[in-house]
This record gives C-alpha cells, structure tokens and sequence, in this order.
C-alpha cells in the first residue's frame, strides 16, 4: 500500500513516522521506518487486544523469535520492551522458524512475536502476533488498528524528557533479551521425527541450500534424523530473499551449479531444498540423472508450491481441504477426482486458516489440510502417520512439505520427478506490474465485478448463466437481473482477453479475490491488485507451459499489454 502519513506526531520527534500496515499476513515496513517506537506502539497495542479478548493475561508468557535479517535483533528488543510494559513476561525462544514459534505458542496457549520480513528483501522487515489459539485472523485486525491509534496517543503525548524514546525513536536504554530458551526448537524438531518413519528416507542424498534461511540447521538436523544423508551448502551471513512464489531462472542454474558440484564424488543427489527467510515456505527440487537430461534441459526440476501441496495432501490423505483461488487448477481438477472437499479461499494464510477452523467445526471430516501458492502448508486437524499423529499446526509450514514430498517418492520407490509425473498436466505462470496505482486496481475490479453476493457465475451452453459459488452445492440458475449482469461483465472481459491473442470463450468467472477467467479450451487468467504493495497482479494456467508464459507476457507487455488495456479503459 502507498505510505501512510501520521497527521498528530509527538512533539520530540525530528521525523515524520510512517505506520506499519497489514499485509497479507502480519506487518510490514521498510526498515527505515519500523523505529523502535514503531514496532513498540503495535506491540504494546496487538497485547493490549489480546489481553481485551481474555486470549491472554498480565502476568502471562509471550515468546519472541526472529528471522536472520540485520535488523531483526534491534525490532526483537523493541518489541520485548512492549511484552515487559504490558505487564508479561518475555520468553525468548531465539531464531527460529516461525512455524516453530507458533507451534510451540499454541502447545503452551501462549501469545508469539515473530519478527521477520520473510521472504522480502533485506531492507525491509515484518511482525507476525500469534495469539494463544494460533494466527492473527483478518477479523482481528480491525480490533488491533483500534489498539494501535490509542497507544500512538498515549506515546506521542509524552515529552522528551518522560518518553523511553529519542528523537529518532530509538529507545535510550533497550533492554537485553532474556537467554535463548531452545523448548520451541525441540519441540518443532519433535514434531517430525516422532511423526515420520525413522530411516524412511535411508539412501537418499539430500542437499540443503541454507542461505540466510532461519531454519537452515535445523531443516537438516530433521533429515538427518529421519535417514538422509544431508549435505548442506550456499551458507550466507548476508540475508538473500528467496521468494518460493518467483523462482528465477537464474537461482534455479545456481541451484544446477551447487547439485552438480555435490556429485563430484561420483554419489548421485536425489534432490535440493531450500526455504525463504524464515522458513515457512519450501523450496523443493528433483536433481535428475544427467542421461535423463534434454538438451538445453536442467538437470533440477522445480515444482510449485501449490503442486507441491497436492502431493502433500495426497500423501496424508487428506478428505477436506483450503487452498487460495490463485492456487493452479490441478488441485481442483485431481482433489475433484479424489473426492476430497475443496473450499477456496482469498489470498492469504489467515483466510486459509479461517477456511480450516470451519472445516473442523462442521465435524465432518478427519484429515483437514491447506496450502498457499507459495508452497507452505497448514493442517487443521491432528492426522494419523505411520509413528504418531502429526499434531494440527494451522500456519504456514515448510518442513512438512519437504519430508512429505520426499517420502511419498522414497515409499514408492520412484524419483521425485516421477512421482511429480502423476500429476495433472497444468503448468502455471505469475507476473506484475510494479508501481501500479492503487486507485486504478480498484477502478478495474469495480467495472468488472458486478454487483451481488455471487462469488463465481458458470456460463451454459445454452446461455443460462449459473451460481456455481457454493463448493457444497450444484451449480442453481441465476435469477435474471444478476444474469443479466454477469453476462455483461462476460462480455466486458472478452473485449481484451481476444481470439487474436488465442483465448478461447469465457466459461466461468470467480471473484472472490480478484477476477479469475476460465476458458473453455482450459486457459485460465486472474488478475488480481497486490493486498499490500502497489502492485497488479497476473496469474495463468494452461496445458503447457509455454501458453501459460504467452498469456502473462502478453498481460504485463509495455505499453500496449492488456494489463495496461484495463487500465486506459476504466480510469
């Protein structure tokens, strides 16, 4: 979003603040800007909320975690500043994996303060609040915004000399964190090698790109325990972001470059993962054998997160599950064919995580996962494995994808891009323009999105149009005003998505977080403005990877692209 200016700021301060906003999940801001009175205010105000819902009490435990970035040990002393003036106590649970931190938090019914940016760059950073039960969701937000306008209040009339803050709002005295407590670490690691088969990976070389990654020792101490021989490189001291979403064809030839050297000694590698900054989303590999290679070929494979999520819930067998309306329509097509109860979802963990908890209250069903795009998987519900349940860890997650992904293959004796083989045949693509403003994202989705309740219309071949909003029902008739609008909006959309361009006739519209077109030779198209940045978003399937390219270059194409034809047409 654009930067928020402060209208009332305190009266010591010698610059202008810039309030931190809520993204897709948690907050985040440029470094520059998340002072230490910054990170105080929302910390002091997320508690203060937490402690009006009776999540948590004076007195209480919060634990505090952060990701490797540079500035994320100053916000961590901010921030514990916060837990100590809202009366609890800080435990500080050290750099870890945020999904260990949560895990941990709601295995003591605790509150958590992640401080990462995850996978953004370095000269930015974030806060994640966990509340004893689990993530913050997006109806919470609003409660804690309330929060933060009254602590802002209660900080910015203190004067210079009563104020814990400097001029810069830097604290004058920050506290020193309490000793590392490792309980959090343990218990993640636990979590795994109670749950999978020890030696079930016995003969698999595994290579973990460690980078800047917070979960880099442990992700290898969790294959080690379970069999595989690990060898760990690209060890960084300086953050690298490693966004899973947007896999470049330049990391994946690093990534060739580091597979091929760790095969110098003659020993095959079976695969290469990684995680972002703090390690919530995976990064996952095949490493194919030289002979198996197509000329001009690499000799890594990458999978998506959202492919690499339907392997994962296959393999824990899951009967319900929430997936982002972005994710590619292979999961819809193969959980269809499973049988398995697919709800979609808007964009982000908290909408995901909501989806979860109604699945588990409906109590119909045993084995509830869900997963993002980005590859970082949720599982609402405790799920039986071999060892011992996996105990419901309703937050992103990379560990889980990796070992899934990695067993499924071991346990049926095939490679990992074999096993990836059996997927549907759907290839995805992604892009943005960058600097896209706000005011003409909106303009766009109002032209295109008509009026009503009705999330996804099907169009007939007889030219009925159908509510095909409910994942639990048939598709009913629209009555005939709302089809009638649907049936413009229809018409709208085919003007740019054109035969020249090869899109086929529009079937289906959702809107449920954007604009998502299905076509009837198969294509799919969702444009969709970013939910923290200045940014719009294209999203494609099809059944090849080259139309899935065509269809988002010739989206984001300058100046004449379709992207920039919505713009000129409706602002």
């Amino acid at each position: 979003m654009p930067e928020q200016k402060i209208e009332s700021t305190a009266s010591f301060l010698n610059y202008q603040p810039v309030p931190l906003a809520f993204g897709t999940s948690g907050l985040r801001g440029l470094v520059k800007d998340i002072t230490d009175l910054e990170a105080y205010i929302n910390i002091k105000a997320g508690l203060r909320y937490l402690l009006s819902i009776d999540d948590i009490r004076r007195s209480d435990a919060v634990v505090i975690a952060g990701d490797l970035r540079p500035s994320t040990g100053r916000i961590m002393r901010a921030c514990a500043q916060a837990i100590i003036d809202s009366g609890c106590r800080v435990e500080n649970a050290g750099k870890i994996p945020t999904p260990a931190l949560t895990f941990y938090t709601m295995s003591k019914r605790c509150a958590g303060v992640m401080v990462t940016g995850s996978h953004i760059p370095f000269d930015r950073n974030g806060i994640k609040i966990n509340k004893s039960v689990g993530e913050i969701l997006k109806s919470d937000e609003a409660g804690i915004m309330r929060e933060v306008k009254s602590v802002r209040v209660e900080e910015y009339a203190r004067s210079a000399m009563s104020s814990a803050f400097d001029g810069s709002g830097m604290l004058k005295s920050p506290p020193e964190l309490p000793p590392v407590d490792h309980a959090a670490e343990r218990a993640y690691v636990h979590r795994y090698l109670a749950s999978f088969n020890h030696g079930g990976l016995a003969g698999l070389r595994v290579l973990v790109y460690q980078h800047s990654a917070v979960g880099r020792d442990i992700l290898a101490r969790i294959l080690q325990g379970l069999g595989a021989v690990v060898l760990a490189t690209g060890r960084s001291e300086t953050f690298i972001p490693i966004d899973t979403e947007n896999i470049t064809g330049e990391q994946l030839d690093c990534l060739e470059e580091l597979a091929v050297a760790a095969e110098a000694s003659g020993r095959p590698l079976h695969a290469v993962v990684s995680t972002d900054g703090d390690s919530d989303r995976p990064l996952v590999t095949a490493v194919l054998p030289a002979a198996e290679v197509q000329p001009g070929g690499r000799r890594v494979r990458f999978l998506p997160g959202d492919l690499l999520g339907l392997v994962v819930a296959e393999y824990l067998r899951a009967d319900a599950a929430a997936v982002p309306i972005s994710a590619n329509d292979a999961v819809e097509r193969r959980l269809r064919e499973r049988k398995v109860l697919l709800e979609k979802t808007k964009i982000g963990s908290p909408y995901v995580v909501c989806a979860l908890d109604n699945l588990r209250s409906a109590g119909t069903y045993e084995r509830i996962a869900g997963w993002e795009a980005n590859g970082g998987f949720l599982t609402g519900s405790d799920i039986a494995l071999n060892q011992a349940p996996l105990v419901a860890l309703p937050t992103r997650d990379s560990t889980l994808p990796i070992l899934a992904n990695l067993f499924a293959a071991a346990e049926q004796g095939i490679s990992l891009s074999a096993l990836w083989d059996r997927l549907p045949a759907r290839f995805g693509r992604a892009g943005l323009i960058d600097n896209f403003p706000v005011a003409a994202s909106g303009a766009i989705l109002a032209k295109l999105i008509p009026d009503g309740d009705v999330i996804e219309a099907e169009f007939d071949r007889v030219g009925h149009v159908l509510d095909g909003s409910g994942a639990h029902a048939s598709p009913a008739p629209l009555a005939a005003g709302a089809a009638e609008d649907w049936r413009k909006s229809k018409a709208t959309l085919s003007k740019f998505f054109t035969a020249e361009h090869g899109f086929d006739h529009i079937v289906r519209i959702n809107v449920l977080d954007g604009v998502r077109v299905y076509f009837n030779n198969g294509d799919v198209a969702h444009i969709r403005p970013s939910g923290n940045a200045p940014q719009l978003r294209i999203y494609a399937n099809s059944d090849s990877q080259a139309r899935a390219d065509q269809i988002v270059e010739f989206a984001l194409r300058e100046p004449d692209g379709l992207l920039r034809a919505l713009e000129r047409a409706f602002t």
